[in-house]
Order: C-alpha cells, then structure tokens, then sequence
C-alpha cells in the first residue's frame, strides 16, 4: 500500500482498544460516585469525533450527555457542568490552546476531566484528573477515538443497564486492527481510483447520516479543507434536500457515505437523487467490507471506524496525485490572535 505501515497502524489501534479495561473500570468508579451527567469537549476535529458516542448514549439509555464546542462552552458556560459531571477532552497533541482552556474551565467547576492524547508528557494529560495515552499520529488519530468513545460509551450504557453484550462487544472490537487492515489493503485500488477520480476537484458536497455524516464532517472540514486546501459543503443527508440539493449541478461532485445502522436509508434517499442531476457521485458504503466475526449490531456501531480507515487510503493517494502532503498547512503560525 502507498505510503503506509502496517505494523505501525496495528500498535496504534491496538493500542487503543488496550485502554477498553480501563476505560471501563473508571466509567464504574465515576458512576459509583456519584457522577450525573457526562460531557465530551474536545475541540475542532477530535472533538466531532466524539459524536458517535455522545449520541449512542443518548439514544440508548437516559443518562444526560452533553456534546459541546470547547471554546463556546468557556465562552458562555453552562448550568449543567459541575461536580458531578464527567468530562471527556480528546486532543491529539495534547497542546491546542481550547483544550487545555476547557479543561481548566471544567476543573475550576469542581468536574471530573479524563484526557484521551496521544502524548503522555502533553499539557492536557498533565493536567488532568485521569489521563489515558494512545499514541496516534493524524493518519491514525480518527479510528483509535472513535474506538475509545464507543468504549466509553458501551461501558457506561452497559453499567446503567442499558446494553448487555459488553463483554461480547468488545471482544468483538479486539480483532478490529486487524480486520480493518485487510479492509485498507481491499480498498486500494478503489482508493487509487477514486484518488484520480477528485484529484482535479475544487470542490465537493460531502454526505452521510448516523456515525457516517460525522466522518463526512471531520473528512470535509480535517482532511479536504486543511489539509488538501480544497473547498466542501459536509451536510447532514437529512438535510441534503433542505437547500444543498440546489447546488448540484452536472459536473458538481458529490461524497456519500453510508453504513449499515438505522440511518442507512436516509443516504439511500440521496443516493437515488443524485445521479439525476450529475454523473459525479461517489459512494463509500460499508456493507461492501468483509469483517470475518464481527456481528451486524457491531458493524452498525462502527461505520465510522471503516470508512475513516478507507479515507485514509484515498488520502494516500490524493497527497501524491495533487503534490500537497498532508502535513502542508498556510495559516497555523497565524491563528494565536
């Protein structure tokens, strides 16, 4: 595969799922002690990772759960957020200036703050009341927190009462390194195809619905828009029809994500319209991964892991196709207004 390791993306994301136990025993002291509600806030990009698991929980079982902007939550506060608050911050780097802002903001209130960074010796992690390090890098980074939320998440869905196959779930996620290998080196040649396909693209309408539209999002805004400098529209398949339709014209390229939860039928819905309008429609559906042993209530929990996984592969070969490596940025040493 171009430009990648397979050894180096096995520790990482095994990596991650080695907190899973953990994780797990701190969501029970938490709950044990009293906690009542729970908050992810994390900022730009690792904080819309969280989203996936925010929701599972708020769909599966009553405990409140709050997904926010880190900066606007210092900016305007919020009544919910105090002593018996969990509080979630990824950061990547462990460095970005409204991370450690909404972890003191948080601490100041009397709330609990677990870390999830990459780098142990970071200012978040230092800071922390709990802190868990899984190296990553940004290859890497979307998988393993999207697998350390949906952990947290089943593990306090499954402490509540509200989800009972924990120890099967995981033991499920355990072989997702692994597999999801074997579903990169699958891909490839639709990677490099697709690649060429946008390469000359200035723009594109980026979709989905469920855990899907998050990596629509973080693919659109992370990935397309900083890292590739290329404009994108991410919206909700649900709301595809509700204004962005219009901006479909012939020629107009559009990204489609789909998996296989209950929202399935809403990208459904945008896949069928498309085509009537332009021929440049790509569509990355999960159902087409083969995942020996993993069980259709665990693929429906992580169409996000998988498609992240086979963006990553057109990533690859979008930076060498382009001659834009990811890691160009313009405007980094600029922003600390």
């Amino acid at each position: 595969m171009l430009n990648f390791d397979a050894e180096r993306f096995l520790r990482i994301e095994s990596g991650a799922l080695a907190l899973a136990r953990p994780l797990q025993q701190l969501v029970g002291e938490l709950l044990d002690g009293g906690a009542r509600n729970l908050f992810f806030l994390g900022a730009g990009g690792a904080g819309r990772l969280m989203e996936p698991a925010a929701q599972l929980i708020a769909r599966n079982g009553d405990f409140p759960v709050h997904l926010e902007n880190a900066a606007e939550l210092v900016a305007m506060g919020s009544a919910n957020l105090g002593p018996q608050s969990i509080v979630v911050i990824p950061s990547l780097s462990g460095t970005t200036r409204e991370a450690v802002a909404v972890l003191e903001y948080a601490q100041e209130r009397g709330a609990k703050v677990i870390a999830l960074t990459a780098h142990a010796d970071s200012p978040v992690a230092q800071q922390a009341d709990v802190a868990f390090t899984a190296f990553a890098e940004d290859d890497t980074s979307s998988e393993s927190f999207y697998l350390q939320s949906l952990v947290i998440a089943l593990a306090l869905l499954n402490r509540l009462g509200r989800f009972d196959g924990f120890e099967a779930a995981l033991a499920e996620l355990e072989q997702l390194p692994r597999l999801l290998l074997g579903v990169k080196e699958a891909f490839e040649p639709t990677a490099a195809a697709i690649a060429e396909s946008i390469r000359d693209d200035d723009y594109h309408i980026v979709t989905g619905a469920g855990p899907s539209w998050t990596e629509a999002w973080y693919y659109g805004t992370c990935i397309l828009e900083e890292m590739q400098w290329i404009r994108t529209r991410p919206i909700h398949a649900s709301d595809f029809f509700h204004g962005t339709l219009e901006l479909v014209e012939p020629g107009v390229s559009v990204l489609l994500f789909k998996g296989e939860d209950a929202s399935r039928p809403l990208a459904e819905r945008v896949e069928r319209w498309v085509p009537s309008v332009t021929d440049r429609l790509t569509v990355i559906d999960t159902a087409d991964f083969d995942l020996p042993g993993i069980s259709p209530e665990i693929r429906a929990l992580i169409p996000h892991v998988l498609i992240a996984t086979v963006l990553e592969r057109v990533s690859a070969h979008l930076e060498v196709l382009r001659d834009h490596p990811l890691t160009t940025r313009r405007y980094y040493r600029r922003i600390d207004y």
